[in-house]
């Protein structure tokens, strides 16, 4: 459903028909039939889809834990399927962070205070990213973020982009817009739009948090504490309890830490003086788990 841009970067009809679609689609309704549909067993429907998609995006099973598509339970098991060990082998390097998904570099660089750059000409503030009143949005204001695009043809298990412990992590009712290239161009702070989930760590004197976006058809992320988060229950804004009964409070660097239904995006957030991007990541530059992003600066 990627709508296309021309070379001169003014978005085409079909582009602006797919963004005007999606304010009058309803987006949680079809999201949680896409939920529904998702975790069938019934071997022809899910056969059938996970036919579908391999036709159409052609994913890379070549590093898969289980390589036949048809041998998940569900579509659900194929789309968040896990790899063989060792497949995303962190940067030896201590001192650099690394990415937390396969994907690409949909914008990278630092916050204008409190701003970041969401597509050309538009931004939107960590303040309304984090929900509004969060005590951490001041600590990464004038910091730097990375947001990384998710596109369903990744492997949509999130990971660790240092170690860190879970200090808070709390959910964050929204719409769900794509958040493609074309819709990120034309939805006025699509990502503090979009439902999302929060999680913030500490390691020492470096903090950092993750943002998981929710998109359209994407109405389910789950955490390694929370299991699923989203759908379910009411739809407001809440802290998430911290279980170490499912999952250690503290993660080493490249530990999964969640996961996506469909295609998405996470952002990286860091403060001031934290680390240094590295200058060949650009927009449009692919990213995989546990490939160095930047180099963490002294503390």
């Amino acid at each position: 459903m990627d709508a296309s841009t021309t070379r001169t970067d003014s978005p085409t009809l079909r582009a602006r028909l797919f963004v005007a679609m999606q304010y009058l689609l309803p987006q949680h309704f079809l999201s949680r039939q896409v939920h529904r549909l998702a975790r069938s067993r019934l071997k022809p429907l899910k056969n059938a889809l996970i036919g579908a998609f391999v036709r159409h995006f052609r994913p890379d099973m070549s590093d898969a834990a289980e390589r036949e598509p048809r041998d998940y339970p569900s579509f659900n098991a194929f789309f968040t399927r896990s790899l063989e060990p060792g497949s995303r082998p962190s940067d030896p390097d201590p001192a650099v962070l690394v990415s937390p998904v396969d994907g690409t570099v949909s914008q990278i660089g630092r916050l204008d205070g409190s701003t970041l750059l969401q597509a050309k000409g538009r931004q939107y503030s960590v303040e309304a990213l984090l929900g509004g009143g969060s005590p951490w949005a001041a600590r990464f204001a004038g910091g730097s973020f990375a947001t990384l695009y998710l596109a369903p043809y990744n492997y949509h298990r999130v990971h660790m982009p240092a170690a860190g412990s879970l200090r808070a992590a709390w959910f964050i009712p929204g719409r769900l817009f794509s958040v493609n290239a074309a819709t990120a161009a034309a939805v006025p702070g699509l990502f503090a739009r979009n439902e999302r989930v929060v999680c913030a760590f500490e390691e020492g004197p470096l903090a950092f948090a993750l943002a998981l976006v929710g998109a359209l058809f994407v109405g389910s992320i789950a955490t390694v504490w929370h299991g699923e988060v989203t759908p379910g229950g009411p739809r407001r804004a809440a802290q998430l309890p911290v279980d170490t009964g499912r999952a250690p409070g503290r993660l080493e660097r490249g530990a999964e830490l969640g996961r996506f239904n469909m295609g998405s995006t996470v952002i990286l957030l860091l403060p001031p003086g934290a680390a240094a991007w590295l200058p060949e990541l650009q927009p449009g530059s692919p990213v995989r788990v546990g490939q160095s992003l930047a180099r963490l600066r002294p503390q």
